[in-house]
């Protein structure tokens, strides 16, 4: 009876042995990006430049600049549409980013996995 699955003698061949080899390197390559990305900011601002917000690419909030005109007792609102305006645009960058270096690293393999 002739023996499923496994390679003979149990070692893998060359190719299996490469394919392993450059898995490993792209599992580095993926980290050091990751790490280059964490210390990123990415800046958006809103309300004509009157708020302006850094992240970083952990998606932190890092600072928040408000001009004077943009606080006005009387009109929360504006501000508050303003601050969440430029956080969502400088997350989108800081994802945009993130896909971009998983692209590179990848080659276009990155994601849809069923697993």
């Amino acid at each position: 009876m002739a023996k499923r699955g496994g390679f003979p003698g149990g070692a893998m061949p060359g190719n299996m042995n490469n394919l392993m080899k450059q898995a490993q390197r792209m599992q580095r390559h993926i980290e050091e990006g990751q790490k280059e990305l964490e210390v990123k900011e990415f800046t958006a601002s809103a309300g004509g430049g009157a708020v302006e917000v850094s992240v970083n690419g952990k998606k932190e909030l890092i600072n928040i600049r408000l001009a004077e005109e943009i606080v006005d007792p009387e009109d929360i609102e504006t501000l508050q549409d303003a601050i969440v305006a430029a956080v969502n645009e400088a997350m989108r960058q800081a994802d945009e980013a993130s896909a971009e270096l998983m692209g590179r690293m990848t080659g276009g393999f990155g994601g849809g996995f069923p697993f």
